[in-house]
């Protein structure tokens, strides 16, 4: 992210104001724009070029030129280490990447081994982008990220088998509001096993803390920049990343819930139309159409939620921390996306 690059002068945080959901949601729509894929190394190191020459001073003002920058290395690099997000992993590619996954999921008629198959495959992409995005305070070790993956695949595999068992012996019900339930199951099991795999794949955090910084004004700033000083951690805190892990487990469900009930359900009403039924060929690429247009106008909204900087007061976090804030006694921590 910006923040690593060279450079005492602290460039703008977004042109859109992050205190705000609406704000947050413009902000997300920058940082998950697909069209970001496409700049290569060289993109890259002139974005970070221009930004770095900003922070040493040599470009005094914002253009949009250096916002387009800002958005390339901002949804590229990750905040902590400052290194790029392996393409498929970063957000600007999450729509893409759960594409296939999400389709193969909905897919009716699977039986239990396409479901644990799919599943299997489901938790695995989960895995690489929690474990990509995640604070980098505390990194799991491979050790455990074994561990928590076969945990994740387990229950989202328990829960969709489950529920494909469960469906078809409710005796009671219409055959639609059954083919309803049984296009929802899929939903179900992503969107538990989506948030248990977030609180196991970022365990590490919980255990060991994450860095915490104090909230600074303009002011404070200004004289860190003046004596050549970088903003120095307060320490880790395990109550920190306990907001930043569930906060993010919220979002992700929250992010799973329309792009796995809409679809299905638009796509049982759409069966019955005269149109469908007399082009079947049109299934599944209008299912895919339904998957894709939900995902892009869902994911920013569901990032939004909550800022990926998120700002608290100190006593909200362990007693060492108290009295230690900074304006309006708040600390602030990168809650990972």
């Amino acid at each position: 992210m910006s923040a690593s690059l060279p450079g005492s002068r602290q460039l703008p945080a977004s042109q859109h104001d992050l205190d705000t959901y609406w704000g947050r949601v413009k902000h997300a729509v920058g940082l998950t724009d697909p069209s970001t894929l496409l700049v290569n190394k060289a993109g890259l190191e002139h974005a970070k070029t221009l930004l770095t020459d900003y922070k040493e001073g040599k470009i005094q003002h914002m253009t949009p030129e250096l916002w387009q920058a800002k958005k390339i290395v901002d949804s590229t690099l990750h905040p902590d280490t400052g290194e790029a997000v392996f393409l498929p992993f970063r957000m600007s590619s999450f729509v893409l990447s759960n594409l296939i996954v999400t389709a193969g999921m909905l897919q009716p008629g699977l039986g239990n081994g396409g479901t644990i198959a799919w599943q299997v495959v489901n938790q695995s992409l989960n895995v690489a982008i929690n474990s990509a995005n995640a604070n980098k305070s505390s990194p799991l070790s491979w050790t455990k990220m074994g561990q928590s993956y076969l945990a994740a695949v387990s229950v989202s595999c328990g829960v969709a088998v489950g529920l494909n068992n469960l469906v078809p012996r409710l005796r009671n019900l219409t055959p639609a509001t059954r083919t309803t339930l049984t296009r929802l199951v899929p939903f179900a099991a992503v969107a538990t096993a989506g948030a248990l795999n977030v609180l196991l794949m970022r365990g590490e955090e919980m255990r060991k803390g994450i860095d915490v910084y104090p909230v600074l004004s303009a002011a404070q700033r200004d004289a860190l920049r003046s004596e050549g000083r970088q903003e120095e951690s307060l320490g880790r805190s395990k109550a920190a990343a306990r907001i930043a892990v569930g906060e993010t487990a919220v979002s992700r469900v929250i992010n799973s819930t329309p792009i796995m009930v809409l679809p299905p359900l638009l796509l049982v009403r759409l069966q019955r139309t005269q149109w469908l039924q007399q082009r079947p060929r049109m299934t599944v690429p209008l299912n895919l159409a339904l998957i894709l247009g939900t995902s892009f106008a869902v994911l920013p909204l569901a990032l939004a939620v909550f800022p990926q900087m998120e700002k608290v007061t100190d006593d909200r976090l362990e007693p060492a921390f108290h009295g230690r804030g900074g304006v309006d006694g708040m600390v602030t921590f990168n809650r990972g996306i």
